[in-house]
């Protein structure tokens, strides 16, 4: 779970990262990145190998506060978020600098609590930490409150989006609202688990590891539903890379008997082998070779034979690829004007994919025999 966790935080986090370096004044995508990231920051204090590391250089305790800081920096960015997509620019700051006000006493109340007290009181775990501190509870519940706060409200904002977003983007925001709502009923949850031990009372320690995993799988959730547009367009760019990919390979006999006998019919330049594998490289290959297929059918036409344009129409596919094979070998050189241009594998529909359908058929035929 831990692994899994890590591995899509992290590229949840890359993908926010490479957005904003496409859009960097983008307030929005700005905020939703520094809330990943103060996510990703966070999470590593809260293992016991990086937690022990910090303790070790800064002194016990420094690591809990360090990841409740970060923690309130996650939420309050994911505020941020929300407040820069509902309002104008100006709006949105000024409300985003009211906030701040409010995250930062938080934090202040944090560092206060972490630092009036012995650095080995935040040795434990919150399952294991003396609540009948004031200290301590201040710590945990103050940090507590004011999660509930904004991820519920994060969470209602999120509904109402979701409510008024066209599929796929709805099914994204209602995983996130999920996520939220969950983080902060856990959250909320938290704080009376701390108000109750602070009175003296108790927490059975199932109970409280139940609410820790309801906590980290509505982390998982909310990261999952922010990253979920974004990878299935990722998606659906990849299967078309594949095809086009596909379709530039396929198409490479029917090419080769064309471009032999009309060389002048190859667009300039070659093509390197970044160019054959990248993305956009790709697809502007697969483009190019379908216009050189289409015109070197139209220089070959000419030389089909006295066949009529319905005959040429209607020829089964084998067929028309032998008699494309003939007349590339043939030794005729009629000019272009000396015959009429006759239509060769034109597609019942009109439209570009089909166009490319019928000639990947024709170059298959090709290859077959």
């Amino acid at each position: 779970m831990t692994v899994l966790f890590l591995l899509v935080l992290a590229a949840a986090v890359a993908w926010k990262v490479y957005q904003l370096t496409k859009a960097p004044r983008d307030g929005a995508l700005r905020s939703v990145t520094l809330c990943l990231v103060c996510a990703a920051l966070s999470y590593p204090m809260a293992m016991p190998g990086g937690a022990s590391g910090v303790d070790t250089v800064a002194g016990h305790g420094t690591a809990k506060l360090v990841q409740n800081i970060l923690l309130l920096g996650t939420v309050y960015f994911l505020m941020c978020f929300y407040l820069f997509s509902s309002a104008d620019r100006a709006t949105s700051t000024r409300r985003a600098r009211r906030e701040a006000i409010l995250v930062l006493f938080v934090a202040a109340v944090l560092v206060v609590s972490a630092t009036t007290v012995p650095h080995d009181v935040f040795a434990g775990s919150f399952s294991s930490a003396d609540m009948t501190i004031t200290q301590l509870a201040a710590f945990y519940g103050v940090a507590g409150l004011y999660l509930t706060y904004t991820l519920g409200a994060a969470g209602i904002w999120t509904v109402r989006y979701a409510r008024l977003s066209p599929r796929p983007h709805s099914t994204g925001l209602w995983i996130t609202a999920v996520g939220l709502l969950a983080m902060a009923a856990a959250c909320a949850v938290r704080a009376v688990f701390v108000a109750t031990r602070w009175q003296g009372g108790t927490v059975s320690k199932g109970l409280m590891s139940a609410v820790a995993m309801l906590l980290v799988l509505s982390i998982l959730l909310f990261v999952v539903g922010v990253s979920y547009s974004g990878a299935r367009s990722r998606l659906s760019a990849l299967r078309v890379w594949r095809q086009h990919r596909c379709g530039y390979l396929r198409l490479e006999p029917l090419w080769v008997l064309l471009s032999d006998r009309f060389p002048e019919t190859v667009l300039a330049s070659q093509p390197t082998v970044l160019e054959t594998w990248g993305v956009r490289g790709v697809h502007h290959l697969y483009h190019r070779r379908v216009v050189e297929c289409r015109d070197g059918l139209v220089r070959i036409s000419p030389l089909m034979g006295d066949l009529t344009t319905e005959e040429l129409l209607s020829m089964d596919t084998a067929v028309l690829a032998n008699r494309l094979r003939s007349a590339a070998a043939s030794d005729v050189h009629a000019p272009e004007e000396a015959q009429p241009v006759i239509p060769l594998a034109v597609p019942k529909i009109d439209s570009a994919s089909a166009d490319a359908a019928h000639l990947i058929a024709l170059s298959d035929a090709l290859r077959a025999a």
